[in-house]
């Protein structure tokens, strides 16, 4: 009885942190974002251009995007598209409870998990979809939606768990996303993308059965010390989204692999021995590898010098994105403009969506507005992501980043390295053994300790 009483409270206390959070956040999707007409922007490794005749800065938000169109020249629709295409994975209520716990959200400490879900998600878009590939509704979200939801979340703190499943929200999206559909007569190849868009949204749903869901990523938490309601590092999380795929058991799955550098150094042997393990069906076919590279950008705070290099980074087309942040406050970092890192923010709380019924809506899944932080303001401690779909794209990666980092250092030491061969601490960080029992190796318990505490040896 006690113990239910206790549930209770618990329940009642993550409804009225969902509403000040949602009030706390609500201006980030209210907000304008400003954008030089004179310089170029860069969105995961694609460049865009908004030069006209007119000089100043150009005024974009959600609500106002068409504004826009008519006022200038360019391929701000394409920008616009091109960033509202990628998944957008927020702070979530009302979800089923995290094993071990009485939570129903995470919000308040779960946002460099959503980042990291999606730089993942990105990575599986370039694998299923490819970088060209932009969601032909993109441009039908209405944004002005957003305006209204602290007020609806505010209200649902009166309504019941199952009221605000079924009565509020969801048959409005469902009817427009039906609408939309009756719209469009489409191809196979629409047809199979659209297929593709869906599931890769589904595996980051939360649920207990989500290969990458908030509850998938909490369990092998677990295995290094951290618990459902922990704040989680941008190495943590690498590891984390490691162990996830390569514990994924659908077959979709098997033809891609998470390698994660150790001590900010990449082993180009270890890799490719990742990219050329059997997978389950039996085929032999190399795998496609998503590199992540935890890496501090100076001390205390970061240094300025490093902006060339993550401008860079985010420069290139197979570039996944950075998980990265304020200190304390993680965004996920995927283009920039000039000084100002573009991004995409996690701190807002959305309703639980039951991604396993069929057109499930969408709309939730896609974020309706960039945002840009300047970039001395990024907290140093980061996690930088690439793709490589074949042993000849990492080969042809592994040398052009090189070229990037001895171009970009003007200290003795990159800020990591490729190295060709094995690493000579040769631990699970890269092996295959799937012991469950033994999801983090000693050393790599070590190593992520020392990452979420933030202490990093400086070269």
């Amino acid at each position: 009885m006690e113990a239910t009483g206790t549930d209770e409270v618990e329940k009642i206390k993550s409804k009225f942190m969902s509403a000040w959070h949602n009030m706390k956040y609500s201006w980030v999707l209210k907000t304008k974002t400003y954008f030089s007409r004179n310089s170029p922007v860069f969105l995961l490794g694609k460049c865009y251009h908004f030069k006209t005749d007119e000089s100043g800065d150009l005024s974009m938000d959600g609500s106002n995007f068409d504004k826009i169109k008519t006022e200038i020249s360019g391929n701000v629709e394409e920008f616009r598209k091109d960033f509202i295409s990628r998944i957008w994975l927020t702070y979530r209520e009302e979800f089923p409870q995290i094993k071990g716990s009485a939570l129903t959200t995470d919000c308040g400490w779960g946002c460099t998990l959503r980042t990291g879900q999606m730089l993942l998600a990105q990575g599986l878009m370039l694998h299923f979809l490819g970088r060209a590939w932009v969601w032909p509704d993109a441009l039908d979200i209405d944004s002005s939606d957003s305006d209204s939801w602290t007020a609806h979340t505010v209200k649902k703190l009166t309504a019941s768990f199952e009221a605000s499943l079924t009565a509020e929200r969801e048959p409005k999206i469902l009817s427009n996303h039906h609408k939309r559909t009756q719209r469009r007569n489409r191809d196979d190849s629409e047809l199979r993308n659209e297929v593709y868009h869906r599931k890769i949204i589904s595996w980051f749903g939360d649920s207990p059965l989500a290969a990458f869901g908030l509850h998938q990523l909490i369990e092998y938490g677990k295995k290094s010390g951290k618990i459902a309601g922990d704040w989680y590092g941008p190495a943590v999380v690498a590891h984390i989204l490691r162990k996830a795929v390569e514990e994924a058991r659908d077959p979709e799955l098997q033809g891609v692999t998470v390698y994660v550098a150790q001590d900010c150094t990449v082993y180009s042997s270890d890799v490719i021995d990742r990219q050329c393990s059997f997978m389950d069906s039996g085929k032999a076919d190399a795998k496609a590898v998503i590199i992540l590279v935890p890496v501090r950008l100076g001390g205390e705070r970061t240094n300025m010098d490093y902006l060339e290099f993550v401008k860079g980074i985010l420069s290139l087309e197979y570039c996944v994105g950075i998980i990265g942040g304020k200190p304390k406050q993680s965004y996920y970092f995927a283009g920039f403009q000039d000084d100002s890192l573009i991004y995409m923010d996690p701190h807002y709380c959305q309703s639980f969506v039951d991604v396993s019924i069929k057109d499930f809506p969408l709309e939730s899944f896609h974020c309706p507005s960039p945002k840009k932080m300047s970039f001395k303001k990024m907290d140093p401690s980061c996690t930088v992501g690439f793709y490589c779909r074949t042993v000849q794209d990492f080969e042809k990666a592994s040398e052009e980043i090189t070229k990037m980092l001895q171009s970009s250092s003007k200290e003795k030491y990159p800020l990591f390295t490729f190295v060709k061969g094995h690493s000579r601490d040769y631990d699970f960080a890269s092996s295959p053994l799937h012991e469950e029992n033994y999801l983090f190796s000693e050393d790599e318990k070590k190593r992520l300790k020392r990452f979420s505490t933030e202490e990093f040896v400086l070269l």
